[in-house]
């Protein structure tokens, strides 16, 4: 390793630890302070209005500590609390309960009562052993002992030992390096500690799954019910009408045929044509519904096929190791459409890419351009459309799109693939 990031880590380490340690304590006790009061308050009623206030400040600053674990120490702390009912406005009894019956909101109290002495430790411990090896290194138990007669630290003693000057640089700089190593370590712990009541639990984790399942559950039947309509729709204004049609330009030759063989035969040429339009449309359903290239090609080779009709340049690469269900590769397909036809329409980009991988059960895609970027999952929009196709099969959606650009879109989809694996040469065509 080399000297100067070990070193620079190291301090910097040190230096968040004495940071949310030692700074910390004070907002650790006025926050438990202010949380047990604005509670009691409540037999008086003023609780009602201080209680959520006093939260709001406590989660605003857990907020920020989740925050920080995830930058300094990689360490991801989901937020746990239960989405607030409608009309539980500050100074409503239901926005106390809400507080109240929310296993979170103990767990915030808890993590300040520990935090603060944990804290306090780390910070004072890492900083104290850190300028005890600086001071060593610079000889300064040294120059007191020297210029005072009292020792300074290290062992040092004169006359009877004057090796022990010798070694207090030494001595120093082990202990220094030793704190340099220790401290990202020390850091990554309070992270943990973080984590493990900041954290959701496996019970709250089911229970937002289980809501999320049933808000998708609703999706999905709306969603049936919409699409079941365009099909009806569909059918009923352009294939349906032009069998009816064909069928009419039949019986009409039928009729005319001993005594104007000419009329009827232009009869049947428009009912041919009628039919051929009418097999055009139905294959136009039938493709909207679950696409025939996912079939033949597979869905990178479907992928493939669709971005040669798009009107920029679109690189698809992927190599699965076998197929996912029909529904999840007819989801996937439909939510990579939607995301290029956004690209087409609105990134403003020169090309497009599209990656494809299956890593520990799950399938992840990844949509990318050179636009200009500002791609938001906004209510109403083609990313928000995406989601709800995802989100049927419990998919994500992650979105990272700068003002200037590029846009990553990166789709998370759990799914067991089947054998056989598609060939290359059939995912090509």
């Amino acid at each position: 390793m080399k000297p100067w990031p070990f070193v620079r880590r190291g301090l910097v380490s040190v230096a968040r630890v004495a940071v949310v340690g030692i700074l910390g304590l004070p907002i650790h006790i006025v926050l438990i302070v202010l949380t047990v009061l604005s509670f009691a308050f409540t037999v008086l009623g003023v609780g009602l209005v201080l209680a959520p206030l006093v939260q709001l400040l406590v989660r605003a600053y857990a907020n920020l500590r989740r925050q920080l674990a995830g930058q300094w120490s990689g360490v991801d702390i989901p937020r746990p609390y239960r989405p607030r009912p409608a009309g539980a406005f500050i100074g409503s009894p239901r926005r106390w309960m809400w507080l109240v019956r929310d296993p979170a909101t103990w767990r915030d109290l808890l993590w300040l009562l520990g935090g603060a002495p944990l804290g306090v430790a780390f910070g004072f411990s890492t900083a104290i052993l850190m300028l005890y090896g600086l001071t060593g290194i610079a000889l300064l138990p040294v120059i007191i002992n020297v210029t005072s007669g009292e020792n300074g630290g290290y062992g040092v003693t004169w006359p009877l030992n004057p090796i022990s000057y010798l070694s207090v640089p030494f001595q120093g700089a082990l202990i220094a390096a030793g704190v340099l190593y220790a401290a990202p370590w020390v850091q990554w712990a309070l992270a943990r500690y973080d984590q493990s009541l900041l954290g959701p639990t496996s019970r709250s984790v089911l229970a937002q799954r289980v809501n999320r399942l049933t808000e998708t559950r609703t999706q999905v039947v709306d969603a049936q019910a919409a699409e079941l309509r365009r099909i009806e729709r569909d059918l009923h204004d352009g294939a349906q009408a032009r069998i009816v049609a064909l069928g009419m330009s039949l019986g009409m030759a039928e009729d005319i045929v001993l005594h104007d063989p000419a009329a009827a035969q232009r009869l049947i040429a428009e009912a041919r044509e009628a039919s051929g339009l009418a097999l055009a449309e139905l294959r136009h359903l039938v493709r909207g519904i679950h696409p025939p290239v996912l079939a033949e090609r597979g869905l990178v080779g479907g992928l493939r096929a669709l971005a040669l009709t798009l009107p920029l340049p679109v690189v698809v690469e992927g190599d699965l190791p076998g197929r996912p269900e029909a529904p999840v590769e007819s989801a996937l397909y439909f939510a990579v459409a939607e995301a290029l036809a956004n690209v087409v329409k609105h990134s403003g980009a020169g090309a497009a890419w599209v990656s494809l991988s299956y890593l520990g059960g799950f399938l992840y895609c990844s949509v990318s351009d050179d636009g200009v970027g500002g791609a938001a999952p906004r209510a109403g929009s083609g990313l928000a459309g995406v989601e709800r196709r995802l989100a049927v099969f419990d998919g994500v959606l992650r979105v990272d799109s700068p003002p200037g650009g590029p846009t990553v879109l990166t789709m998370e989809l759990p799914c067991v693939l089947s054998s056989p694996k598609i060939s290359p040469s059939s995912a090509t065509g």
